[in-house]
């Protein structure tokens, strides 16, 4: 049940960071859900102590949602050379 909810909670996360990021348009639901679940592990290992297993809260979301965004302007950066 867990890795189901890690899904949809990364898709969710991996598609509020591309509309942020205006990339929704390139990427599928896919590379959403991936850009959500590794924007998140990001930001739970660098502002959660550590650790990647908080539980689903707001502040976990937020933070997740952040790790996103700056992944995404990482890739940004590379692809573009310019974070839009």
């Amino acid at each position: 049940m867990g890795i189901i909810l890690w899904l949809i909670v990364g898709g969710i996360v991996g598609w509020l960071a591309s509309i942020v990021m205006r990339t929704d348009a390139q990427q599928g639901i896919l590379l959403n859900v991936i850009v959500g679940i590794v924007g998140a592990f990001v930001a739970g290992l660098l502002f959660g102590g550590g650790t990647i297993n908080q539980g689903i809260t707001v502040g976990t979301f937020l933070m997740s949602l952040l790790g996103a965004i700056i992944l995404l302007a990482i890739v940004n950066l590379f692809r573009r050379g310019a974070v839009r």
